[in-house]
């Protein structure tokens, strides 16, 4: 049996769910996880979900997005997500949420969590911003991260959420690369619908990854899937985006596609592990 690390996994627990903002209400029906949004999902649950499925272990996102003060804002605070990692330190690790909208608050949190709580990585909605992912308002905490040696993960693709515009074409991460070869730069989402964009990019820059989260494995483009089982086996990391994609159903759809054994394991967990250096870890 391959073991597997979800590279993108939210807490949903109720305490943190109920803060979300109405304006989600509709993409909650849309992905069908509204009843699961409002009555919250306990830890242990989701724990024995990730056991039922065959996924051994976790990163854990401290989400943010929004401007500081504004009606959508939301924060899964660093503090709770580490509380969750000490308490299942074989389970999950955490990784730390991006808000450019308060720029040394926020920095001073990507640097916290990561000296402090032992968090790995680094995670930024454009979206919730309303700037594409080359705008310099981040380019601070690109550099923080390389400092550090922390990988960031970028939503791109489309914005899913009616309310948002689509700011994060694939193509912004070639200017990224470009200026911070130091960095490495996972593309979450799959760039969906330009997906080719995404495996062009992942192609040109050897710091450049792909994450395979928020859709469902059944849906992906033949050309990714084609991807993952050549050229780029050792570009793209598995992700669900929990429970965005259940995690029984990620790994049963992933079994469909019949990939051959080398690039299903380095898929799974070989390019987690070396991305995100966690070999002391698994």
């Amino acid at each position: 049996m391959n073991r597997v690390i979800d590279i993108v996994v939210n807490l949903w627990t109720k305490d943190v769910t109920q803060n979300y903002t109405p304006a989600l209400d509709e993409f909650w029906r849309l992905v069908k996880v509204e009843e699961q949004t409002h009555a919250g999902i306990p830890l242990e649950e989701q724990i024995r979900r990730m056991d039922a499925a065959g996924i051994e272990k976790g990163l854990l996102i401290a989400t943010t997005g929004g401007e500081v003060g504004s009606s959508i804002f939301f924060e899964k605070p660093a503090e709770l997500i580490a509380e969750v990692v000490t308490r299942h330190p074989q389970r999950f690790k955490g990784v730390i949420g991006i808000n450019p909208s308060r720029i040394m608050t926020w920095l001073g949190k990507l640097e916290r969590a990561v000296r402090e709580f032992g968090f790995v990585g680094a995670h930024l909605y454009p979206h919730w911003f309303k700037r594409r992912p080359d705008d310099r308002s981040y380019y601070p905490f690109y550099a923080k991260c390389a400092e550090l040696g922390v990988p960031v993960q970028i939503q791109v693709g489309h914005s899913a959420q009616r309310f948002l515009p689509t700011v994060a074409h694939p193509m912004a991460l070639d200017r990224i690369a470009i200026d911070f070869p130091e960095l490495k730069i996972i593309g979450i989402h799959i760039g969906y619908p330009w997906t080719e964009a995404m495996i062009s990019v992942a192609w040109k820059h050897p710091n450049v990854f792909i994450g395979s989260d928020a859709h469902a494995p059944r849906y992906w483009d033949t050309s990714f899937v084609r991807f993952i089982n050549g050229r780029g086996q050792d570009k793209v990391l598995f992700g669900t985006d929990w429970p965005i994609v259940d995690f029984e159903r990620a790994m049963r759809e992933i079994e469909a596609l019949e990939l051959r054994e080398t690039a299903k394991r380095k898929f799974l967990f070989e390019n987690a592990v070396r991305v995100y250096e966690l070999e002391d870890w698994v």
